[in-house]
């Protein structure tokens, strides 16, 4: 399956290998795809295409040094699913806060 510069981070973090990437690459900061591969019981070239599909998305960047392929965390990508995560906490505390006070107004 080949995602294209249109894909958000959303659908590219939805294959566990990927999110498993970002988990490692925020534990540890900027590594080489060597590095990442290392991290895997998979051949390089499935890491590989893994890593594409992530900087393709833009939730990593790529950062040649020589022969070295270096990636990193891209915080703007981050940023964008801390803001969503937080506006469905938000949601989710407001509809419980109703349930409390609608539970409350019952007992009395």
């Amino acid at each position: 399956m080949l995602y294209g510069p249109s894909m958000d981070a959303f659908s590219v973090l939805a294959e566990p290998r990927r999110r498993r990437v970002v988990e490692i690459l925020a534990q540890r900061g900027t590594l080489s795809a060597t590095q990442i591969c290392d991290e895997f019981d998979v051949t390089p070239q499935a890491i590989s295409q893994h890593l594409r599909v992530l900087k393709e998305a833009k939730v990593l960047r790529m950062e040649r040094r020589a022969q070295r392929r270096l990636y990193t965390i891209n915080p703007r990508s981050m940023r964008q699913i801390q803001v969503w995560a937080a506006a469905i906490t938000r949601s989710w505390n407001s509809r419980f806060d109703r349930l409390d006070k609608s539970l409350k107004e019952e007992e009395t």
